[in-house]
């Protein structure tokens, strides 16, 4: 797959058709506030809708009630298998990486900073962690699920969140072209998916190639259901590089609202850090990950911490090679990697189920006044050279 500046640039201007509709109809009637109630009582799959729910979200709901029909099943148990033996560092690289990469997209950031209130840094996080667990859960696609009904409620989000700012006039679209377009969209998910397993190599995790691209391959599905146009998405990790490198080519650099955004989840994670002796580590595994020049753009300060990080790829390699040799040692691992993520979890969410609903307005509230073996490892595609 070839993607180019024009090729882009037209990704930059569309949205998600279904969901737009969905949103515009609900504003025009007057029905979001009865749609967000009732939603409420919408949380897991095969659950019948409740009486009185518009009929256009009834519609969207029904359309969007399956996952895509080219979903091979087979490399979505291999996905989960592989969250499963490393839980722990794909939070580590959702939480250190794949969210600070967001920031260093300029309109990304603003747009973040503009609709996911600072004062509540963790709630992002937690929709995020909580997402993810749902979607690794056995049968996350069956009847008692929550994943398809989460996603669909993100979907409606995304669509809410580019009504508002096109009708108040709080967006440049002829400068940052459409938002949460389709561009950025495809980004985010190279950000999940990607990004995370350059981090996991970076951090000396032993994955092999199946695992990995079975990881990707669940993003994808993901995607799909987000409204993501699997046309124009990568489907190997060799065009998802391509595209990477182009995208983040196009748009990385500085910004207030990324710096502010980072500041924002380092002092989120000092504080899940117990005590003060080891908070610069945070900011230390950040550099670490996303590499100086994007550390230097986000503001990430420096510390004393940054040499100590580098010798973490080493201590985790020797316990990747206790667990490749012991199932006995892999096994306490993983269960150790399950109970550490669902600490940060609880930490994030403070035991609460979090809920998607459509802002009925941009209030303050949103910030406006068994595995797989793992011999053969996989290794990253390498860097490419934008046209």
């Amino acid at each position: 797959m070839t993607y180019t500046e024009a090729s882009m640039d037209a990704l930059r201007q569309a949205g998600d058709e279904l969901a737009d509709a969905t949103v515009a109809a609900l504003f025009e009637r007057g029905e979001v506030g009865t749609f967000n109630t009732l939603m409420r009582y919408v949380s897991t799959v095969g659950a019948p809708l409740p009486d009185g729910l518009p009929d256009v979200a009834r519609e969207y709901l029904r359309a969007t009630s399956a996952p895509p029909s080219w979903v091979d099943w087979g490399e979505m148990e291999k996905a989960r298998l592989f969250f499963i033996d490393n839980n722990v560092h794909i939070s580590t690289a959702l939480s250190f990486v794949s969210m600070p990469a967001c920031y260093v997209v300029p309109r990304v950031a603003k747009l973040l900073s503009a609709t996911h209130g600072l004062k509540y840094p963790s709630k992002r996080m937690a929709e995020t962690g909580q997402f993810t667990v749902y979607l690794m859960q056995p049968g996350a696609f069956e009847a008692g699920s929550r994943f398809i009904p989460a996603a669909q409620k993100v979907r409606l989000l995304h669509a809410s969140i580019r009504h508002h700012l096109k009708r108040e006039n709080r967006w440049d679209t002829d400068a940052l072209g459409t938002p949460i377009c389709q561009e950025d969209m495809i980004g985010g998910q190279m950000f999940f998916s990607l990004l995370v397993l350059d981090s996991l190599h970076r951090l000396g995790i032993h994955m092999s190639t199946d695992g990995a691209e079975a990881y990707y391959y669940a993003w994808r599905v993901v995607g799909a259901m987000l409204g993501v146009d699997q046309d124009a998405v990568p489907t190997t990790l060799d065009d998802a590089r391509r595209f990477l490198d182009l995208y983040m080519v196009r748009h990385m650099g500085p910004s207030e609202e990324g710096a502010q955004l980072t500041r924002q989840l380092i002092d989120l994670y000092e504080e899940v850090v117990p005590g003060t002796f080891f908070d610069p580590i945070v900011s230390a595994l950040i550099r670490h990950l996303v590499g100086d020049t994007c550390a230097d753009w986000l503001q990430v300060p420096r510390t004393p911490w940054d040499t100590v990080v580098k010798a973490v790829p080493h201590l985790l390699g020797v316990l990747e090679t206790i667990e490749d040799r012991s199932p006995l040692g892999a096994w306490a691992l993983d269960r150790l990697g399950h109970l550490t993520t669902i600490l940060e979890l609880s930490s994030l969410t403070r035991g609460r189920v979090m809920h998607y609903a459509i802002p009925e307005q941009l209030r303050k509230d949103y910030g406006i006044p068994g595995t797989v073996p793992r011999t053969h490892r996989w290794t990253p595609p390498a860097a490419t050279v934008s046209q």
